[in-house]
């Protein structure tokens, strides 16, 4: 895929953070852009500051929900005619002691995190085949890397990192390449979180957005299936 004008993606959880970062990258390399949010005014604000409307498109879009996810494909599918990439990124994150963490706060991370990705998936993967084209996850190294406070995290990363990884092996054979980033430190509004001058020593959206483009733009016969990424300095926060 290394000529990547014109060719389509979806971002779910696309209005801010990572998913915008990732979005401005690609749009600056010539690609067509679908970003998704749970409220459509919000993906419209951000559509109108990505760039114009023939070049992005905004989506409402609950991807626990795979009726939503099927329409925001049929959407996609309808302007452009084609999908190329998908990136599953929309996520949430509730912390708390196992024994104090609620069902809702669970639920909200399982639904989101990974039956999302799963719904997104599903939704796109007829397109894909016939572009063969790429699917993406956003994960964490919580994907990987237990912590305190972290269950209901970590176990929908966890789950994630191990279902993007046998997607992977299962979509080959139809020439889609699958492949999932963990993530360290990134400066986002994740979990509440302001970014500001004291995130410098993070990853920056941007960097994951190059990361993206690398991928898209590497040779097909080489899959890099599972990518961490952390900042190179975590003693300067």
């Amino acid at each position: 895929m290394n000529n990547l004008k014109n060719k389509v993606v979806y971002i779910t959880g696309g209005t801010k953070g990572i998913g915008f970062g990732v979005a401005k990258c690609l749009i600056e390399a010539g690609m067509q852009v679908a970003i998704s949010g749970r409220n459509l005014e919000t993906a419209e604000n951000t559509v109108a500051e990505l760039g114009n409307k023939d070049q992005v498109l905004a989506i409402e879009s609950d991807v626990s929900i795979l009726k939503n996810e099927n329409e925001a494909i049929e959407k996609i599918i309808a302007k452009w005619g084609q999908l190329d990439v998908v990136l599953a990124n929309a996520g949430v994150g509730k912390f708390a002691p196992v024994d104090q963490l609620s069902e809702s706060d669970w639920n909200a991370m399982i639904d989101t995190n990974l039956t999302g990705a799963f719904f997104s998936l599903k939704a796109s993967v007829e397109a894909l085949k016939k572009t063969e084209g790429y699917y993406i996850t956003l994960a964490s190294l919580a994907g990987t890397n237990f912590f305190a406070q972290g269950a209901g995290y970590n176990a929908s990363k966890f789950g994630l990192v191990g279902f993007t990884q046998a997607a992977m092996l299962d979509l080959r054979q139809y020439g889609i390449k699958v492949s999932t980033i963990m993530p360290g430190s990134v400066a986002t509004y994740f979990n509440d979180h302001v970014p500001n001058e004291k995130d410098a020593w993070k990853i920056q959206p941007e960097d994951i957005g190059k990361l993206v483009l690398d991928l898209l733009t590497m040779n097909p016969r080489t899959l890099p299936s599972k990518i961490e990424v952390r900042p190179t300095r975590p003693d300067l926060k």
